[in-house]
């Protein structure tokens, strides 16, 4: 099994038909190749970055700086956004150790996250 990532459909095509196209270099040796991406790739598109925009500014009025990040995970973002629907992923829970024994929430936090999804799904209606 492979597993591989990338950041664009382009990318992740050219990569699947390379693998597709593996020959043996030795003799008696044989390639099978089978399946394909299970996650599309979440690209950045303007209309990400415009919501990503939306939701910094949202974050700014509640007094906090928001950065964008990319992780190289595959999160169900990646479908809607292979889509062409404008995705934020990591508007959750502030925290560490994903899927991890220590995996945890920051608490302290949850009422700011809140209020910049409650921000943010008001900005996105008064469009």
């Amino acid at each position: 099994m492979i597993d591989f990532r990338a950041v664009t459909l382009a990318e992740a095509d050219r990569v699947t038909r390379a693998m597709h196209a593996l020959q043996p270099q030795l003799p008696g040796a044989a390639v099978r190749v089978s399946g394909g991406m299970d996650r599309p790739p979440f690209e950045r598109t303007p209309a990400v970055a415009d919501l990503f925009g939306s939701a910094r500014d949202v974050a700014a009025s509640l007094g906090r700086t928001l950065s964008e990040g990319a992780t190289g995970g595959a999160s169900d973002g990646n479908l809607t956004a292979a889509l062409n629907v404008p995705t934020l992923d990591g508007l959750g829970a502030i925290g560490n150790g994903a899927h991890a024994l220590d995996e945890h929430v920051v608490i302290a936090d949850l009422p700011w996250r809140a209020a910049l999804v409650a921000g943010l799904v008001g900005h996105l209606l008064a469009r």
